[in-house]
């Protein structure tokens, strides 16, 4: 925790992460569109594609570069909206934790207590996350569904377009399609994603004393996007199919869609698409990290000042 975050004004404070979360999650979508891309396709039609070389190649073919960016827009919605409420949620429940534990202050917490706070605040960015993160998987499947034979698939659309189109056929509950999967995925990654954070942090910061540095912060911050990934990656495999397929017929939830695909495809659909996950995952959540300190530290001293 920065010097004078224990005296910056509780509103205040609750800017700052705010801002800084959406910071983060701007730089997060930017280094990492293209592998997400790739990632959705995969997951949701992983019989079209044999590697993501190959998904990679094939989309910029049929779609041009355009292509591997669909979707980019609903994206940095999703992740700002999503990060300045994750990070923001992050904060409260540390300082939640610290009053349950009985603690003077957040700055009193191990690293598996923040990584619980982190597990807390996914409840609540979750409910942000889905109906933006509905959106951009779908635009970003729309060539693989009009090949894969469904009907009344726009050639070109735009994120309104897809809302409207969901608000028109379900109501505002349709936007929410894949939530409970989204909370199967978000709370458990999140403890491994703050997780891995805090304690790569710790252990590369233990013998620098101070604030640590950007080196330090980008490689705790890729830590922690790869322990997210491969602790639930099959989840988010059916979420994307969830929210993807229901554009053409309703879908199962999530223990059926899961038993279903495991039945006729077997376990390994479920990993589809991820090697692009985690090769994006660590520069991309390196990135978010980097980017949140960094706006945090500023805006902090800045009001401090």
């Amino acid at each position: 925790m920065p010097p004078d975050e224990g005296s910056t004004n509780p509103v205040t404070q609750l800017l700052i992460d705010v801002i800084s979360g959406a910071m983060g999650g701007v730089a997060c979508v930017l280094s990492g569109q293209p592998f997400d891309t790739a990632k959705v396709k995969m997951q949701t039609f992983p019989s079209l594609y044999r590697n993501f070389l190959d998904c990679t190649v094939r989309t910029y073919h049929a779609e041009g570069l355009r292509g591997l960016y669909h979707g980019t827009a609903p994206a940095l919605v999703a992740n700002m909206a999503e990060n300045a409420v994750l990070f923001a949620c992050y904060g409260f429940c540390q300082n939640l934790l610290s009053y349950i534990l009985g603690f003077h202050d957040a700055s009193q917490l191990r690293d598996h207590h923040k990584a619980l706070a982190g597990s807390l605040a996914s409840v609540f960015s979750s409910l942000v996350l889905c109906p933006t993160e509905l959106v951009k998987c779908r635009m970003q499947t729309q060539h693989e569904m009009r090949i894969s034979g469904h009907k009344g698939i726009p050639s070109k659309s735009t994120p309104w377009s897809i809302v409207r189109d969901i608000l028109h056929s379900e109501g505002v509950v349709g936007l929410f399609r894949g939530l409970s999967s989204t909370w199967l995925r978000e709370i458990p990654g999140y403890f491994f994603f703050f997780g891995g954070y805090e304690l790569s942090k710790s252990v590369l910061s233990r013998n620098s004393g101070g604030q640590p540095g950007p080196v330090v912060v980008t490689l705790s911050g890729g830590v922690g996007g790869a322990c997210f990934w491969l602790s639930v990656y099959p989840v988010d495999s059916v979420k994307s199919r969830i929210q993807v397929l229901s554009v053409a017929a309703p879908q199962e939830g999530f223990l059926l869609s899961l038993l279903h695909i495991v039945r006729r495809e077997g376990i390994f659909p479920l990993y589809s698409g991820l090697t692009p996950t985690v090769i994006r995952a660590f520069p991309s959540n390196a990135a978010l990290f980097l980017a949140y300190e960094m706006t945090k530290r500023t805006l902090t001293s800045w009001t401090s000042s």
